[in-house]
């Protein structure tokens, strides 16, 4: 776990630091500086645009990750890399000319129930295309194991710029509108600037050489786009359909409640960015032994730091909306609840995922993304309408309990792993009994001091009895150097 830990913890660091940033845009910026309609626009632009990423880049981010340590020879592994940027042109022109043909139809259809959105339909494709590419280069170095400066680009960067496009729209040197194409812009500099690092950090010749397993490339390919897809209408397919029931500033409330309820999944979104590839090498070198120990202590660890982001935000939660100051976004307090309860699972699942695709049975993975995508769908269609934007954030849980129980199942059933063991039960309990605990606590003071003493009090109380009931060995590790 050494380059792990090691990278998992500057990665960290650096999610935390975009999610101090991307919180002073979602928390202040943009709900004080744009207006929520506008607000609402761009987040449905982008939501739209990362649910048709992996059909524009035809999964090859994925395939990248997978396939690139089975090649043996450096003039095997360019021409598959040249061969990942010109896979997606495939998909990516006939669907521009298509797109182009019947963009009225498709704009039409989009703007239905709110018509701001009709002028701005075309900037999904061209995200979506600045998106997929800028994960392809990203994946080029997470198989150097190199997976630092990406995650830098990507959460920090285009927040840093973000940033200064809400205070220019402030001092009304950008109108809203010319802010959501300033965004566009951002992303397409990101992925150039991605584009160079990786060549920087591995140039592979112009090599135009198929690769010898080009089938299995295309199928595994294929089912990813489908599954890629599908991961995707689960993320985001919320803030895509509340527009289509709802009215568009609904999004913004939406997407307020939820970025502060993603905080909880920083660990695992550092953890990712290396265990990913460490996972797809094992598994081509059929070390099942080695995927099990990553396996079970990226569960425990990530349930330990995800239950203390947990916490840390739901027993604040009231406080963090009395300083947003603004009383319609307060809709979204239950929201936060019900998504942190459903990252604590995405958690608790570890490497799961990462095995999944990366083993022989990865068309499992194809299937229960579909059927998740399925699921959330017909859930936020019944749940949106039912009682509103708390519909969605219920139709998310729903559908990350129960498959997330399937997935480790089926996981357990073809290799004989898990990723469980008492200390799981241990942290489960720990979070429940703090929670309630520390629930009906209130020091009286304006909302800031109450946040402090709350939030230590909070770390305190759990990272004591974590470290009394030596819970994780790696932990332990860590609190022995730094403290």
């Amino acid at each position: 776990m050494g380059i792990v830990l090691k990278q998992s913890f500057t990665n960290t660091l650096i999610l935390f630091l975009g999610f101090a940033i991307g919180g002073i845009n979602v928390l202040f910026l943009y709900i004080h500086f744009l207006h929520e309609d506008y607000f609402g626009l761009i987040t449905f632009l982008l939501s739209a645009a990362n649910i048709i990423l992996p059909l524009l880049v035809f999964g090859m981010q994925h395939t990248i990750i997978k396939y690139y340590t089975s090649y043996k020879t450096k003039i095997e592994k360019d021409g598959f890399l040249i061969a990942t940027l010109i896979l997606p042109l495939i998909v990516i022109i006939p669907l521009a000319l298509i797109g182009t043909f019947f963009y009225q139809s498709i704009a039409n259809w989009l703007s239905s129930e709110n018509t701001l959105i009709k002028d701005y339909t075309y900037l999904i494709f061209i995200t979506a295309i600045f998106m997929g590419y800028f994960e392809v280069f990203y994946s080029w170095t997470k198989v150097q194991f190199n997976s630092v400066f990406g995650n830098f680009i990507k959460e920090i960067f285009t927040r840093i710029c973000t940033s200064f496009l809400l205070i220019a729209v402030y001092f009304n040197w950008l109108t809203n509108e010319q802010f959501i194409y300033a965004v566009v812009i951002v992303y397409g500099l990101r992925t150039l600037i991605m584009k160079l690092y990786a060549m920087y950090i591995y140039m592979p010749k112009l090599v135009f050489k198929i690769p010898a397993n080009l089938k299995e490339l295309l199928s595994f390919s294929l089912y990813i786009i489908i599954a890629g897809s599908a991961s995707g209408i689960l993320l985001e397919i919320d803030k895509f359909m509340i527009p289509q029931i709802e009215k568009i500033a609904e999004v913004a409330y939406y997407s307020v409640g939820i970025y502060i309820a993603s905080v909880v999944a920083i660990p695992t979104r550092a953890m990712q960015q290396i265990t990913n590839p460490i996972t797809a090498k094992e598994m081509n070198s059929n070390n099942i032994v080695e995927v099990e120990k990553l396996y079970k202590q990226s569960s425990i660890n990530l349930l330990i730091v995800g239950g203390l982001l947990f916490l840390l935000i739901n027993l604040n939660i009231t406080e963090i909306y009395e300083i947003i100051n603004k009383p319609q976004y307060t809709k979204g307090i239950w929201i936060v609840l019900i998504v942190s309860i459903a990252k604590i699972m995405e958690l608790a699942l570890g490497t799961g995922n990462a095995i999944l695709v990366n083993s022989k049975y990865y068309k499992i993975f194809f299937y229960l993304s579909l059927a998740m995508a399925i699921s959330v769908v017909v859930l936020n269609r019944w749940l949106i309408s039912l009682i509103g934007i708390n519909g969605a954030a219920l139709a998310t849980l729903i559908v990350v309990l129960v498959y997330g129980v399937i997935k480790i199942m089926f996981i357990k059933s073809k290799l004989n792993i898990q990723p469980f063991s008492r200390n799981t039960i241990k942290v489960l309990v720990i979070i429940a009994a703090v929670y309630f605990i520390i629930d009906f606590w209130d020091f009286g003071l304006n909302p800031i001091l109450n946040i402090l003493f709350k939030g230590i009090l909070i770390t305190t109380v759990f990272l004591v009895i974590i470290k009394r009931l030596n819970i994780s060995e790696d932990l332990n590790k860590l609190f022995a150097k730094y403290f």
